[in-house]
């Protein structure tokens, strides 16, 4: 299986260069190359089924609802309401927002921390498949695509750096 996948990878750099192979160029978004890689994926809903991720995620949800019920209540409510009531609900507005944004850091760091391992873990891969696509395609310049104030969509290489992780993975997994 391992010389198909091989054959196969071959055959796909061979197929897939395109015209702009003779400018020299290509333009790679390679964090959504690899992002976009069935690992990623897999690893990234392992992450949202883990515990004490999905906890953090519907405890901030939840202050999120309560912060917003709030507000609405205030603002629908706040005309009638005593100044002694308005300034708690506003403290507990507040306090709800300086807690949500604690939540979303500690979900946020845990997603990039996720996004970081993946990218350690694929990095042989992806820099092998660079130096092949490069060759391939006869490439001398490579320009990130965030980086680029505009560019043919033709000489974006981003999608055939995924595929290629993806038949490389699942060569390595048999």
């Amino acid at each position: 299986m391992k010389i198909l996948n091989k054959l196969f990878l071959a055959s796909f750099l061979l197929i897939s260069v395109p015209s702009f192979a003779n400018d020299g160029m290509a333009v790679i978004d390679m964090r959504v190359a690899v992002l976009s890689t069935q690992q990623a994926q897999e690893t990234f809903k392992a992450l949202e089924e883990d515990s004490d991720y999905a906890a953090k995620v519907e405890q901030a949800q939840t202050l999120q609802a309560d912060r917003q019920a709030l507000a609405e209540t205030l603002q629908k409510d706040g005309e009638t309401m005593s100044q002694e009531e308005v300034a708690s609900a506003q403290k507990t507005i507040q306090d709800k927002s300086q807690e949500l944004e604690f939540i979303v850091g500690q979900i946020q760091a845990k997603q990039n921390e996720t996004a970081e391992k993946i990218f350690r873990d694929m990095n042989p891969s992806l820099q092998k498949i660079l130096s092949e696509l490069l060759a391939a395609k006869q490439l001398k310049v490579l320009l990130g695509r965030d980086t680029v104030i505009f560019a043919d969509p033709a000489l974006d290489i981003t999608d055939d750096v995924t595929s290629m992780l993806d038949v490389a993975a699942s060569g390595a997994n048999e």
